[in-house]
């Protein structure tokens, strides 16, 4: 072939390339689900009226994040007891500190100090929906702990997106931030044996934009990151307090690293993973499968017996579980390693 023809064929393909990563930017984002109502149907029994009133810490970027504090109290219910020490809790993915309120309780009456987060993204925490690049959420968990102190031993307990984002951290270059980390129903990969198709109905991704973003980042093009890669199957009635779709920013921030096994392999911290037998966006008997094929079958699975996804974190029995893992992890459980 002559150099101008493999210049022309060259171009071609440029083009060809440039054209495809346009239409799967503009195009190629993700469509909104049925509303899932085994997530949010479980909400319209909580009550609501003791939750503690939203308060803020500053964000390396000059920002002022939110989050909610319980103080440990007695058994009967009055504050004053002393702190067997603290619990950070994270939500999960389009839900808010808020979400995590009748755990939280449970959790200051068994004597603990609890923070529940606006994790960035979503409530009160700046706008819904994005943040300003890969890795802010984890410099913002970090300066939450620099500027609040949490009380000695810590234990970061994450549920389902917030579970990923613990394990993100527990595996990761900050996991002395923490004593102890809860994984409660964690999403962990894609491809991991623990995830159902569309999270059980639960999201909707836009496939060809996260590919062409993914390979867009590869080359170092990070401006396209604010644009929604994924959409969640909120209900209307809760719609105003949720967030509904993620950037790509933020989708990859909010979750363990690509390597998710090699985020498992990196604990070093006591770590237990709690799952409801009932779960219906992850698959409860692959969690223990899925720890031990990246080379951890220490780490501990419970599974709560009848327990559901959202309700993992809203039954009285599961709570109670938590608890009870948080107690272990303290007393110096399982997995940890020089």
């Amino acid at each position: 072939m002559k150099p101008r023809s493999l210049v022309l064929t060259a171009s071609a393909v440029v083009a060809l390339l440039l054209a495809g990563t346009a239409a799967a930017l503009a195009f190629g984002g993700p469509t909104t689900p049925k509303p899932m109502q085994s997530i949010s149907d479980p909400f319209s029994n909580v009550d609501f009226s003791a939750l503690p009133p939203l308060q803020r810490y500053p964000a390396r970027d000059g920002a002022r994040l939110a989050y909610r504090s319980y103080a440990a109290t007695t058994p009967a219910g009055s504050a004053g007891q002393k702190s067997r020490g603290s619990v950070v809790l994270v939500h999960g993915s389009s839900a808010n500190s808020q979400s995590l309120h009748p755990l939280a309780q449970s959790l200051a009456q068994a004597g603990f100090t609890v923070y529940a987060l606006d994790v960035r993204g979503h409530g009160e925490s700046g706008p819904r929906g994005d943040i300003g690049y890969v890795g802010q959420l984890d410099d913002d968990l970090q300066d939450f702990v620099r500027a609040i102190q949490p009380a000695a031993p810590r234990t970061l307990a994450g549920f389902s997106a917030g579970g990923g984002f613990a394990l993100r951290v527990a595996g990761g270059e900050r996991q002395a931030l923490f004593d102890n980390y809860l994984l409660m129903s964690p999403y962990t990969n894609r491809r991991a044996p623990t995830y159902r198709p569309d999270a059980g109905g639960w999201v909707s991704v836009g496939i060809p934009r996260v590919v062409a973003l993914s390979l867009l980042n590869r080359v170092g093009i990070s401006a396209f990151n604010h644009l929604p890669v994924i959409d969640f199957a909120v209900s209307n009635a809760p719609r105003a307090e949720l967030t509904p779709s993620y950037s790509y920013a933020l989708v990859t921030n909010f979750q363990p690293h690509m390597d998710y096994q090699a985020d498992i392999q990196g604990i070093r911290k006591p770590t237990a993973v709690l799952v409801g037998s009932n779960d219906e966006v992850f698959v409860a008997d692959k969690f223990a499968q899925t720890f031990a094929d990246a080379g951890r079958p220490d780490i501990p699975v419970t599974l709560v017996p009848g327990a559901g996804h959202i309700t993992l974190t809203l039954d009285p029995a599961a709570r109670a579980a938590a608890v009870a893992a948080i107690e272990r992890l303290d007393a110096g459980g399982p997995a940890d390693r020089p």
